[in-house]
């Protein structure tokens, strides 16, 4: 991934528009990661995809319902205060 700092970004910003279209484009502050600049095609697939994964996730939640695969959150919670301290 090509990665500019936040001034080149903001100065060079129609050209940074044009590389966003063959990949994604980090850009850095005081050298640190800041944003990640990507196609609107690539933000639909990701969003495309979470919405997938989500319910994907609420599915397999119904599914343990029914299968009566349920714990209360104060078992949970104890469960894993259990596997921390122990």
């Amino acid at each position: 991934m090509e990665r500019l700092n936040a001034s080149d970004a903001k100065r060079e910003f129609g050209e940074m528009l044009i590389k966003v279209q063959r990949g994604p484009v980090g850009i850095n502050k005081n050298g640190k990661p800041i944003a990640v600049v990507v196609s609107a095609t690539e933000y639909e697939q990701l969003e495309a995809l979470k919405e997938k994964q989500l319910k994907a996730a609420i599915e397999e939640g119904i599914v343990d319902l029914q299968a009566g695969k349920i714990v209360d959150g104060k078992t949970v919670i104890d469960k894993l205060r259990k596997r921390v301290s122990g």
